[in-house]
């Protein structure tokens, strides 16, 4: 019986990663717990189980009384005739430990026993899996997609399921059951049925974990992801900085052919990824998020975090974008409010005159940063 247990605490421990440690406490009140529903109370009862061959002793501290008719508790106290059948050198006021033969407990103790392990072994699986899934928060982790749940998905991530609410998932993307993605866990709260985790598909932290684990220069700190913009499903920016003057940071982050950006880009269904060079110089940032458009000039106030731009009258529609998505993006990215004018409108803007700002040095088409104290 007790290789059996030894057995089968191993296999807990193994595939629900319980401590053995626990599962003997689990034991241990379980006998608790058997022997108060048997005699109606436990405070004298004591469990020791040996953690090397499993065996255990479950004994009652009981006070030796002079005769029987002195017993006024059973439970607690036992006759000195008793004691010596026991022990021979018991003596009236000593204490006695009395051993309880588990066998003789009832069914209904018995089985409240079996209740308190099975309870606790539930109780740390649920433990094991929280600690497991919470150190996972902020991360990217694979599931498998198992249902709808109304406009919510059900997705399995090994050994717990979370839940892809509407709001958290990209419009037009249709999942098939079984099939693998790759979720942003957003939350994992502890709750009596277990951890309750929260996954996103839209979450812009989600493009960023996915260039860490595809770019290496990412992951060993050689280049920083600075800033990061999304419209979930149909396109991102962000922005890139190499701490090392060696490698190219918007280079390594495409890869050779484009195999890193496009990896990422198939696993985002086909959204597009712009990826610019990071300046601390916010004229020549704005200028790199509103790429692929050219800039004629850039009047950029810190202070203020405005910035307006001028643009060549054929790069207008490009530089906004389509509904102004460009534009937006390159506002999120940069954290600059953008106003965007074709060099037609500027000159026609009262107060926006680029023309004073550039001399012989500046040509049209370059770009800087300008402070514009009348403004």
């Amino acid at each position: 019986m007790n290789k059996e247990l030894m057995e089968a605490l191993d296999i807990l421990e193994k595939e629900k990663e319980i401590s053995k440690e626990t599962l003997f406490e689990a034991i241990e009140n379980s006998l608790l717990t058997a022997c108060k529903n048997h005699f109606g109370k436990a405070d004298n009862v004591h469990v020791e189980i040996d953690r090397e061959t499993c065996d255990f002793l479950v004994y009652a501290e009981k006070e030796v009384v002079a005769a029987r008719e002195d017993v006024e508790d059973d439970c607690l106290q036992i006759a000195l005739e008793d004691a010596q059948a026991i022990s021979s050198k018991a003596q009236v006021g000593d204490m006695l430990h009395v051993e309880i033969k588990s066998k003789e407990f009832g069914r209904i103790a018995t089985q409240n026993a079996k209740n308190v392990i099975l309870q606790k072994i539930r109780e740390e699986e649920r433990s094991v899996i929280y600690s497991q899934y919470f150190e996972k928060e902020k991360d990217v982790v694979t599931g498998v997609v198992q249902r709808y749940i109304k406009n919510n998905i059900s997705i399995n991530l090994g050994k717990a399921d979370a839940i892809l609410t509407e709001s958290e998932q990209v419009k037009g993307e249709v999942f098939r059951p079984t099939e693998r993605i790759k979720v942003y866990i957003l939350e994992v709260k502890n709750t009596p049925k277990g951890p309750r985790i929260s996954v996103s598909r839209s979450h812009p932290e989600l493009v960023k974990r996915l260039f860490e684990s595809e770019v290496t220069e990412i992951r060993d700190g050689v280049v920083e992801i600075k800033s990061i913009a999304r419209e979930a499903g149909s396109r991102t920016k962000i922005a890139v900085w190499s701490n090392n003057p060696n490698v190219d940071a918007v280079g390594a982050c495409v890869g050779m052919n484009g195999a890193r950006v496009n990896a990422i880009v198939e696993e985002l269904r086909g959204e597009k990824i712009d990826i610019v060079n990071w300046d601390e110089n916010p004229g020549n940032l704005i200028q790199n998020a509103l790429s692929p458009a050219k800039i004629v000039a850039v009047f950029a106030d810190p202070d203020e975090k405005t910035a307006k731009v001028v643009v060549p009258d054929y790069q207008l529609s490009l530089a906004i974008g389509k509904e102004g998505q460009n534009a937006r993006l390159a506002a999120r990215l940069t954290g600059y409010k953008i106003d965007i004018k074709s060099e037609t409108q500027a000159k026609d803007a009262p107060g926006f005159r680029y023309e004073d700002y550039l001399d012989d040095e500046y040509e049209e088409g370059e770009y800087d940063e300008f402070y514009d104290e009348e403004q």
